[in-house]
């Protein structure tokens, strides 16, 4: 494939592209860096082996979006800087009708609700939900099963609908699991946690969390078990986001936040979160200790 015909069809896949980034980074110009980014990958890479162009640019940009999303560790990004009319995808390159359809589908509060989610959260709501991208393919930029990234859609979904925390029986199964976690984690029970544990689970940690000497990544429930058997017991059950997960006080203070992310009766990933501002956004409530 020749230069011209490359940038010609990347410049055919420019506006989605840009669609993407927009709603995963919430300004114009970091979405036009991240698309920047997926033209300069793109020109390293051979294009005579990419079978299909859009959905290798998509990927590219979701995962550089999603780099973006975790860099924001010193201070939160003001999403809603200026008027709405120079966040539109575009600018001024587009025609008022094309502005009038993305402010509609892109509006401020949309934004907000967005810049609340975890970096993942928001990446599988987007790509699912937005640009109906299968979860199949949402799984492997997020480092998640289908299974987990689908979870992770359906707790941004309920945010981005204002929906209450979950209630009943759905809020009953996942404190359950959560709490046989936790008893069995105390105890050192190491099939206990095998049996809460899907044989594929990942266990990630923050920055902030591995520099307190937690290891960034463990996979598999045999792992995942022995890093938590016999530990975990200061951890008290909590509401993170509206969802049951757990964490650890100091000085009347949240400062570690175990997230679970449960498929039926099994905890298919665990996120250990230490860094104060996505402890603010998870705003963890305390729940009784189980009877």
């Amino acid at each position: 494939m020749t230069d011209d015909l490359l940038a010609t069809r990347f410049e055919a896949n420019r506006s989605h592209l840009h669609s993407v980034a927009y709603r995963m980074l919430g300004t114009d110009s970091d979405a036009d860096d991240a698309v920047q980014q997926a033209w300069l990958r793109l020109s390293r890479s051979d294009p005579d082996e990419i079978d299909n162009l859009g959905g290798w640019l998509t990927t590219v940009v979701a995962r550089v979006c999603l780099d973006m999303l975790r860099a924001r560790t010193q201070r939160r990004e003001e999403s809603l800087d200026g008027g709405l009319a120079e966040r539109i995808p575009g600018g001024n390159q587009r025609h008022p009708e094309d502005e009038a359809l993305l402010a509609d589908a892109i509006g401020p509060a949309l934004l907000v609700v967005l810049d609340t989610l975890a970096p993942a959260e928001r990446l599988a709501f987007v790509l699912h939900d937005m640009f109906a991208v299968p979860f199949e393919e949402i799984a492997p930029i997020v480092d998640r099963s289908p299974t987990a990234a689908r979870q992770l859609a359906s707790r941004a979904r309920r945010r981005v609908q204002g929906a209450e925390p979950a209630t009943g029986a759905d809020h009953a199964r996942r404190r359950a699991v959560v709490d046989a976690f936790l008893a069995a984690s105390r105890g050192g029970d190491f099939e206990a946690l095998l049996a809460v544990l899907d044989p594929d689970v990942v266990l990630r940690a923050d920055t902030a969390a591995v520099r307190t000497g937690a290891e960034p990544e463990v996979r598999g429930a045999a792992a995942v078990a022995g890093t938590f058997a016999g530990r975990a017991r200061a951890a008290r059950p909590a509401l993170l986001g509206g969802a049951v997960g757990a964490v650890w006080m100091s000085g009347g203070q949240p400062r570690v936040a175990f997230t679970f992310t449960i498929d039926g009766d099994t905890i298919v990933g665990i996120d250990i979160v230490a860094d104060p501002d996505e402890l603010a956004r998870l705003a963890p409530q305390l729940l009784p200790a189980p009877r």
